[in-house]
């Protein structure tokens, strides 16, 4: 297996609205950069005891947003990983400091009628239960893309095999500010 040392010294966190693939190819992501994947959802349900749709049920979308802030902020504190973060945490401004302070944040973004497309296939998201994919979209991308543009990197993914959304970040990763790797390198720091 290839492995991109230079890549994988930091937490690699992937923002975007659901249905972009932050799970799916951040699994391939970190599998190609020999690093470990989280999901902050599976990890906020397993900490809770509960699916994400139970605690939208049972204590609303601000304890969900509470909860995945507190784990999204011990994940950060592990050995380097790949992040897929929910699609509303890095609107959070606290979780998008501690993202932006201890990881590189990764924006995939895709047309929304591909979201659409995708997210329509499943009911197992909260947000959408009872209303039109498009339309909380729309409603998402404009609430959410002032902050998803903090993102340090952004790549589009279109409506492309897994493979190809992996190649174009590890294209961006590797572009990525030289000055970053050098600033994080011991004996580096400036006189």
């Amino acid at each position: 297996m290839t492995t991109f040392p230079d890549l994988n010294h930091k937490t690699i966190a992937l923002v975007g609205l659901m249905g972009v693939g932050k799970s799916s190819v951040g699994r391939r992501l970190a599998t190609v950069l020999g690093m470990p994947f989280r999901d902050a959802d599976v990890e906020v349900e397993a900490a809770a005891g509960r699916s994400i749709p139970e605690i939208f049920q049972q204590f609303g979308e601000p304890a969900f947003r509470d909860g995945e802030r507190r784990v999204i902020a011990r994940l950060l504190d592990e050995p380097a990983h790949v992040l897929a973060t929910g699609g509303g945490a890095f609107v959070n401004p606290e979780t998008r400091r501690l993202i932006k302070d201890k990881a590189i944040s990764v924006w995939l973004k895709a047309d929304l009628e591909v979201l659409a497309r995708r997210v329509g296939r499943k009911d197992t998201r909260p947000l959408l239960t009872g209303r039109d994919p498009m339309e909380v979209l729309r409603q998402h991308a404009a609430d959410r893309y002032g902050a998803y543009g903090e993102a340090d990197i952004i790549v589009e993914t279109g409506d492309t095999p897994h493979h190809v959304a992996v190649d174009a970040i590890l294209r961006a990763l590797s572009a990525y500010p030289p000055q970053m790797a050098a600033a994080d390198a011991p004996g580096d720091a400036a006189e």
